[in-house]
């Protein structure tokens, strides 16, 4: 891995294998996606990506953090290895799901962002991922995706970003304002949505009034419950 994602090496690995639902009476079934994938969307400074890694080691999911996204989606052979790993099945859900966002024009045709797209769709074709960050949350379908935000007030924000990264107050507020911008501007041009419509994600969480733990906690609980409810949905 290179150097610049050797961070991600200071937090607790989450194990591929976990938390499985109830995936008994899936078995043999050919469904895709075969599990739920959570996307986690968050303010800077709020802690999401600690949170997202927290929920990741209660699940026993792996999590898929921004810079890890990016990077895998611009290495040309780990993204296909992914793909590569597909059933034929899967594949067709993929290719459906790209088609879909491409005609309703939810989703940006820069071959860039059409490459995170066809990654983030593999991985929840599966599922079983946390992913964080890059617009998870407006590729992957409703129904078998848990949409999370988490926020947290500006001052909090500020502070926990001159902490982590050894800024000046002045400096760290300035980092808030630029990642906050700079991912609003994001979605806003290769999805057409605003991270602030509250009304796009299943839970929204004060990291500042919960607390990392319980946050993680409460991704988890939700999570399962919405996982149990699509498995004993008529048709599922």
């Amino acid at each position: 891995m290179p150097e610049h994602l050797s961070h991600l090496e200071n937090e607790p690995e989450s194990p591929h294998h976990g938390f499985q639902g109830d995936r008994g009476r899936r078995a043999g079934v050919s469904s895709v996606p075969r599990s739920l994938t959570i996307a986690i969307s968050r303010e800077a400074g709020s802690r999401g990506g600690s949170i997202a890694r927290r929920a990741g080691v209660k699940l026993g999911w792996q999590v898929y953090s921004q810079d890890l996204l990016e990077y895998i989606a611009q290495e040309g052979s780990l993204r296909q290895d992914i793909l590569d790993n597909l059933s034929p099945a899967s594949l067709c859900w993929l290719e459906a799901e790209l088609d879909r966002l491409l005609r309703e024009q939810t989703l940006s045709r820069h071959p860039s962002v059409l490459d995170m797209a066809r990654m983030m769709l593999a991985l929840g074709a599966n599922g079983e991922v946390i992913l964080v960050g890059r617009g998870s949350g407006c590729i992957l379908p409703r129904a078998t995706t848990l949409h999370v935000r988490v926020v947290a007030p500006l001052a909090d924000r500020v502070a926990y970003m001159s902490q982590w990264l050894r800024l000046t107050v002045e400096e760290a507020a300035e980092q808030v304002r630029l990642r906050d911008s700079r991912r609003a501007e994001f979605i806003a041009t290769h999805f057409h949505r605003q991270p602030a419509d509250v009304y796009q994600y299943d839970l929204l969480l004060n990291s500042s009034l919960l607390g990392e733990d319980l946050c993680a906690e409460l991704i988890v609980q939700a999570a399962r419950s919405k996982l149990a409810n699509w498995s004993l949905a008529p048709g599922s």
